[in-house]
């Protein structure tokens, strides 16, 4: 009897890089795209850009065609609306918008030195009441500004420093949050490590603080700077309760003015919309500017060595 050979055993394909041993081979099936949530991204991009674009096209119309002409039907006017904000009492707008950047980067400057100062006292420090004094702080953050504004101006009114600069600015110099933001950071973006080799080297707690903590919190002080820019570019109940004078108002204010006066001249009513589309351009322009800045700072927080 002969011998039959056995046949070689046969080798079955490796899984495609990617699947599962055992499935049903075959091209990969197309990702169905997460409709819910690029749905409401786009709502909401439409929700903060309309108001943009509606401003964009009626500061081109003239005071008839603003109210006759369809909505977005851009108009030929923007030249003379212009020329007569510019002209309004004598350049008074730029005076405005010369105060809010005043206030606002001044204040917000000031803030952010505020913060950084007790972001790293807090985080760095052991002292007796020191949660206490921090949580002291955060009930400001739950605060509405409403809320402080009649006492801030009571305060004002006693120092005889109402319808001042100094009336608008010094309530805006502490920040509760940028306190909570600049203690956060300090925590995670300086190691103690560090600090105690400076103090072990004979550096003093100034030098360590300025050649040390600065450098590694600068990210972090910078969007401290950019959310209070903002908040005081905005700020409008504080200097409308502080300020009698129109020529110490800042953006805010003085718009809110121009546009009371639409009520009776309706002419004025393309210069508070030219008006509110020449101060978004400072907030993009600083966005521009510090992104940068601001990407790292979210970035950093990724990763914590």
């Amino acid at each position: 009897m002969t011998g039959l050979a056995s046949p070689a055993p046969v080798r079955k394909a490796a899984p495609a890089a990617g699947t599962t041993p055992g499935t049903a081979q075959g091209p990969p099936r197309p990702r169905r795209a997460a409709l819910l949530p690029t749905a409401a991204l786009v709502l909401g991009a439409l929700y903060c850009l309309l108001p943009v674009a509606w401003v964009l096209v009626a500061s081109t119309k003239s005071g008839a065609d603003l109210f006759s002409t369809f909505t977005f039907l851009p108009g030929d006017a923007f030249g003379d609306n212009l020329a007569d904000l510019a002209a309004y009492r004598d350049g008074l707008y730029w005076r405005w918008m010369a105060n809010s950047v005043f206030y606002a980067g001044l204040g917000a400057v000031l803030s952010t030195v505020v913060s950084a100062f007790a972001g790293y006292a807090l985080a760095v420090y052991r002292f007796r009441g020191r949660e206490a004094f921090f949580n002291t702080i955060l009930t400001g953050v739950l605060m509405p500004p409403v809320i402080l504004a009649i006492p801030q101006y009571l305060l004002m009114a006693q120092a005889d420093m109402t319808d001042t600069y100094l009336s608008v600015l010094l309530p805006l110099i502490l920040s509760p949050y940028g306190v909570y933001l600049g203690r956060i950071y300090a925590e995670a973006a300086l190691p103690m490590e560090l600090v105690e080799a400076g103090r072990m080297d004979g550096a003093g707690e100034w030098r360590i603080f300025l050649r040390i903590a600065v450098p590694m919190m600068s990210p972090g002080l910078v969007t401290i700077f950019l959310f209070q820019f903002v908040a005081i570019w905005n700020n409008f109940l504080l200097p409308f309760i502080m300020l009698g004078d129109d020529e110490k108002f800042p953006m805010t204010v003085g718009l809110f003015t121009l546009l009371k006066q639409g009520a009776g001249q309706p002419a004025l009513y393309t210069l508070v919309i030219t008006g509110a589309l020449l101060a978004i351009v400072p907030l993009v322009a600083l966005f521009l500017v510090i992104q940068r800045f601001w990407s790292l700072d979210l970035l950093s927080g990724a990763v914590k060595s």
